[in-house]
């Protein structure tokens, strides 16, 4: 058995294996038997094949209280906030096309505004408090008249922190700005309803939902359709903002994958809390540790910790029989500590001594229990040896 194998999977946030029920439906798309014409074509195989992505689209979209009609698929959250992001500032820069985001937001959306600077646009960046919560005075002050989106994600992905996304809407709706939602971490999680929050653009993906990697989706709502602008063109698909032949197999996994968050993601929720708690109460033992998000706030699966002497790459190395992050798995390969951290206010040293535990759908109470005391036992070595 290898040593992934033998690991205790604790880096759900970055991405989950496929559930083996998700598996089974997209295993059937395949083969001669399955659904193989273009979903595009008017024939019998490619009418098959569109049934299925229509159905699908309706259990993505019943996640997130979305009609049907106003979901587009993309191969993932990245695409999908790009496409948000560039797509609205683009398409209303005759308004001046100011853009509003949070520091701490996924780089997905943190690059795209970088590149819209680039094109001279101008983008606010909020600072949020220590507990990584954006104020809506700080953002009620940064809206101008000139403002055309805000883009605030729902659950951070590295301390699990909740915006309140349903006030934060109402306010971009009295101001006219249209209001974008990266809810890759919290969709199937915590409840989701667009229209009664206010949310005009909401990006989704479905390997964080016991999915296939390389699908995902974008809530538009009907009044920033014609303010989109497409990054993408070719035939048109998907009401002509996201051209390109759509993947039957892994948007019915997809589907699947929404169908069965939606049926158990409340008791799910419960459960990982459950989970969480037990963590960091074996967690205290050790002395001088922090939690780096507010737990009456933060997503029920995210625990992120800080270990005061014991640096962060080093606790990694010395827990081969665990599978963690010390933060986004998209700064992998950065030797700069977290900048979401960073942006809450904690020095460079704090930073680099904090993990992040992310737990899932297969996490188990004896995982927890042996993932304590595996960074227990870690954390006293590196701290003994600590000058």
């Amino acid at each position: 058995m290898s040593d992934t194998q033998r690991a205790i999977y604790l880096d759900y946030a970055a991405t989950t294996p496929v559930d083996p029920r998700v598996a089974e439906c997209m295993i059937a798309c395949l083969g001669f038997e399955g659904l193989f014409g273009n979903p595009s074509s008017t024939h019998a195989f490619g009418r098959a094949a569109r049934a299925a992505i229509e159905q699908a689209r309706a259990e993505v979209a019943a996640l997130i209280g979305a009609p049907a009609q106003d979901l587009l698929f993309t191969s993932g959250a990245t695409e999908s906030d790009n496409l948000a992001v560039l797509g609205v500032a683009r398409g209303e820069r005759r308004r001046g096309g100011h853009v509003i985001t949070v520091r701490t937001e996924h780089k997905a959306v943190l690059d795209a505004c970088k590149q819209l600077e680039r094109e001279g646009h101008e983008v606010t960046y909020l600072v949020p408090d220590r507990s990584g919560l954006v104020s809506l005075e700080q953002l009620r002050e940064a809206l101008r008249p000139e403002t055309v989106l805000v883009s605030v994600m729902h659950a951070n992905n590295e301390i699990g922190i909740v915006q309140d996304i349903a006030a934060i809407g109402a306010l971009c709706r009295v101001h006219g700005a249209a209001f974008h939602v990266d809810a890759a971490q919290s969709a199937g999680r915590l409840p989701i309803d667009v229209q009664a929050m206010q949310i005009d653009l909401l990006s989704l993906t479905a390997h964080k939902l016991y999915g296939p990697k390389g699908i995902g989706a974008l809530y538009v709502h009907p009044r920033c359709r014609a303010r989109l602008v497409p990054l993408q063109f070719g035939g048109g698909q998907e009401r002509g903002l996201r051209s390109g032949t759509l993947p039957v197999q892994q948007i019915v996994g997809f589907g699947a994958a929404c169908k069965i968050a939606r049926e158990e993601g409340e008791a799910e929720a419960q459960r990982l809390h459950v989970l969480r708690e037990q963590l960091w109460t074996a967690l205290s033992e050790l002395p001088d540790i922090r939690r780096n998000s507010d737990a009456a706030r933060s997503l029920p699966g995210i625990l992120n910790v800080a270990f005061p002497g014991a640096e962060g790459e080093s606790l990694l190395f010395g827990l081969p029989e665990l599978a963690l992050t010390t933060g986004s798995a998209c700064n992998s390969d950065s030797d700069e500590p977290s900048y979401v951290l960073r942006a809450l206010g904690l020095d460079t040293a704090t930073a680099q001594s904090s993990l992040r535990f992310s737990l899932g759908r297969y996490t188990t109470a004896g995982d927890i229990e042996l993932a304590a005391a595996a960074v227990c036992r870690e954390v006293r070595r590196l701290r003994a040896i600590s000058p």
